[in-house]
């Protein structure tokens, strides 16, 4: 079975940082681009930041220059490094391969 397992996210004072963190298992040994959505309470789940399998990355506009992307594939782990954090970040953080439709429970990041 495939498991996503988020963890890092807790309660910050706007201009800190968190640094989260998802375990993968159970994914292919091929290609695998993961990603990291956003879902802020009342509004739609957005994507935020991405890595390719050859270590691309791409990041929404609202996080781009504060946000990192990046992964250990030793430890089949990715992470999201956040810095200058503000109110408007605050959302439960998922990770995604999203091309194989598995999505993580979340972890609730809030900003205040």
């Amino acid at each position: 079975d495939v498991q996503l397992v988020e963890s890092g996210g807790g309660s910050v004072q706007a201009g800190g940082s968190l640094r989260l963190s998802c375990v993968a298992s159970g994914l292919p040994h091929c290609r695998n681009d993961m990603s990291w959505y956003r879902q802020a309470p009342g509004k739609e789940r957005e994507f935020d930041s991405g890595i390719d399998s050859d270590g691309s990355t791409s990041y929404a506009d609202s996080v781009k220059g504060r946000f990192t992307i990046s992964q250990d594939n030793a430890k089949n782990t990715l992470y999201l490094q956040m810095n200058s954090l503000k109110s408007e970040d605050t959302a439960l953080y998922y990770c995604a391969n999203v091309g194989l439709g598995y999505w993580g429970q979340g972890t609730q990041v809030t900003v205040s």
